[in-house]
């Protein structure tokens, strides 16, 4: 990849990302916290799921 192509390529990013349209500060909280609530509930249920193997394999 010449040096010519990567500005190119760059200056494209540049054109685009003006074009996004970026979360609000309300938006933004009520996303992170929807994130956060949902790595929380898949940690703590693949945490039991995990547990109740674990209790199975010591009964055998």
């Amino acid at each position: 990849m010449g040096v010519t192509s990567m500005f190119k390529f760059l200056r494209n990013v540049s054109r685009e990302m003006k074009k996004v349209s970026w979360p609000k500060g309300k938006e933004l909280t009520s996303y992170t916290i929807t994130v956060i609530s949902t790595v929380a509930f898949v940690a703590v249920f693949f945490f039991l799921i995990d547990l109740g193997i674990t209790q199975i394999l010591n009964l055998l």
